[in-house]
């Protein structure tokens, strides 16, 4: 008998074999949109069955908000530049290293009227699959929404009381929406929070030792204690870091960049994948949009057969397909993820 999207999931997790390897697989609009004419109709679209399904966010005020606007200002007050492929921040709320006279938002803003009904229905619609949900942004990114980006990295250095302040009270915050999150039937919580670049990780790891790990381990145990997952989302290079995220309760990372340094997705299987499940790996920024389709074709391959021995693997590439990826290589992503399931396709 074949296991559901969430069995295979929970199992991998576990470090048990599955009949097939659960995935995930996005598209950006415009690549989809290729891929319909290459199909000739959308149908392919149907056949894609991922085993995650993420739960609306709470309130699109966590993130950037309406993106059909120039500029929005936030939850928080941190307005954004939001016309370009990257939103960024434009001016932040807090303009000085202080909390004074600052005050989060209460967490019934935080979540949009009706955002619990919508949840439920989801969860009803897809219970057979692994279902999460998330913040949006983690205590490092809401840090430097709330600073601005170098000035949280100089507050780190030079404001320390300040910073640490500060990532406290956003810690307290987050606790208080996770809460909430924890009220549903759902697997685990994703915390996205990118502490890594492509050389290492942003902070450096003794600050980020400091400042964020006492705080990301009390969210993991929160989570823990309601008998839910930990997962986490970071893009970069953070090798020098998963010993103390595993250390802190980590079960799944998700992005797994082969790009980044040190970041060798079948090494770091070896060295820890007894302890930890990968969730990613197929390169976004080199084999997806540079390799030929029968590069990509032996690359999941190997992903399935290296990474998924033994458990401990979510097929996935590191970021869903991206805009400048080939529509033929788009294609051979596609048609490999389907195949290791047994859907030949085309």
């Amino acid at each position: 008998m074949s296991l559901s999207p969430r069995e295979r999931v929970k199992a991998q997790v576990n470090h048990q074999d599955t009949d097939i390897l659960p995935y995930t697989l996005s598209f950006e609009e415009d690549v989809a949109r290729r891929l319909d004419k290459y199909y000739g109709d959308p149908s392919w679209r149907y056949l894609i069955d991922e085993a995650i399904v993420f739960l609306p966010l709470p309130s699109e005020g966590l993130i950037w908000g309406d993106l059909t606007e120039t500029v929005y200002v936030d939850l928080y007050g941190t307005q954004w530049r939001v016309d370009q492929r990257i939103p960024h921040v434009n001016k932040p709320a807090l303009q000085q290293p202080t909390l004074d006279n600052f005050t989060f938002p209460e967490v019934d803003a935080v979540f949009k009227l009706g955002w619990k009904d919508q949840a439920l229905q989801v969860i009803e619609q897809r219970k057979d699959y692994f279902l999460i949900g998330y913040l949006g942004m983690g205590v490092f990114e809401r840090s430097w929404a709330l600073r601005g980006f170098e000035e949280a990295l100089v507050d780190a250095i030079a404001h320390p009381s300040f910073y640490d302040e500060l990532v406290e009270q956003i810690t307290f915050h987050q606790l208080a929406i996770i809460e909430r999150l924890l009220d549903l039937p759902i697997d685990g919580i994703l915390f996205t929070d990118d502490w890594g670049y492509q050389q290492g990780v942003i902070l450096g790891p003794e600050r980020w030792r400091r400042y964020l790990k006492p705080r990301l381990a009390r969210l993991f145990s929160r989570v823990h204690d309601a008998g839910k997952h930990v997962l986490a989302h970071c893009c970069g290079s953070i090798v020098d870091i998963l010993p103390d995220l595993i250390e802190i309760g980590l079960e799944v990372y998700e992005s797994v960049q082969p790009e980044a340094k040190n970041n060798n997705p079948y090494e770091l299987k070896s060295r820890h994948g007894n302890r930890l499940t990968f969730w990613g790996g197929l390169g976004s920024q080199s084999i997806i949009p540079f390799g030929t389709p029968q590069e990509i074709h032996r690359e999941v391959r190997k992903l399935c057969q290296e990474m998924g021995r033994g458990g401990g693997y979510i097929l996935a590439p590191a970021k869903e397909i991206q805009i400048d990826t080939p529509t033929e290589n788009a294609a051979a992503v596609l048609e490999a993820f389907l195949n290791q399931t047994g859907v030949k396709f085309p």
